[in-house]
């Protein structure tokens, strides 16, 4: 199939963008790995495309106070490049790795992957397993939400109609790990957990069983095993496997941290 006719703008300035987005039926394109196929098959049908790749600014890894901000328009191949994140944030780093394939992860950004809160994607868990920041630009400012609020379900946002996401703030973490379960390299995870510890304290984020990351901090193995909900089936996958298997990435997880 074919997309549906469309226009197309491409700003110079984040101010021009967020002009545009005041249009009826405009919606943002960035990398466009989940949009195009989505216009292919005629699930989006928008009347104006604002394309805001190669807006200024918006591409930077950055440290500041204690936290590393990422441009929304960084792509998940930079974030696997860079040494900074290695350094500050291997979550992100081993994460991305798991993410499609190389031809995908060229154009993919970190503010796409966010900001289409695909339940089976492994940067949404990351986040909200990492306590991020979500920072979101429009006309009247900018607005800074928690990504455990950022995200509300199966492709839901707490972004408002007009405003871009423009980056996000990761707090660094004492130790992470990251463990998913796929059939091949590539695929969607059948279940995937992203962990981290802070002292005493530890975060698991679940993908693959939900409308959206499950967040986890039990005190200890046998309490985090008996708080996961019932997972989602799925086409190949039953509840009860997927719940297996969380179980056993948990304690794997558990173990490393």
């Amino acid at each position: 199939m074919k997309a549906p006719s469309f226009a197309y703008a491409k700003p110079r300035s984040l101010a021009e963008a967020l002009e545009l987005l005041e249009r009826p039926g405009a919606k943002i394109l960035a990398g466009g790995q989940s949009l195009i196929p989505a216009l292919n098959l005629r699930l989006s049908s928008p009347e104006l495309l604002v394309d805001i790749t190669g807006l200024p600014g918006m591409s930077k890894i950055e440290r500041r106070d204690g936290v590393v901000r990422i441009g929304a328009l960084c792509t998940q191949a930079e974030l696997e490049r860079s040494a900074e994140i290695r350094e500050h944030l291997p979550l992100i780093a081993e994460a991305v790795s798991h993410i499609a394939h190389p031809a995908i992860r060229n154009r993919g950004t970190i503010g796409g992957s966010l900001a289409l809160a695909d339940p089976a994607a492994e940067l949404p868990a990351c986040a909200v397993a990492l306590d991020a920041v979500v920072l979101l630009s429009g006309k009247t400012g900018e607005r800074r939400v928690k990504a455990t609020d950022f995200f509300k379900g199966l492709f839901e946002t707490d972004r408002r109609p007009g405003e871009v996401l423009a980056a996000v703030e990761f707090p660094k973490a004492e130790k992470s790990v990251f463990l998913e379960l796929t059939r091949r390299q590539g695929d969607y995870a059948i279940v995937g957990l992203a962990g981290v510890r802070k002292g005493a304290e530890r975060r698991f984020a679940f993908f693959g069983i939900a409308g959206k990351a499950v967040l986890l901090e039990p005190k200890s193995l046998e309490e985090g095993k008996a708080s996961l909900p019932a997972p989602a089936a799925d086409l190949y996958h039953s509840a009860a496997t997927k719940l297996h298997l969380a179980k056993v990435l948990l304690e794997r997880a558990w173990t490393r941290l």
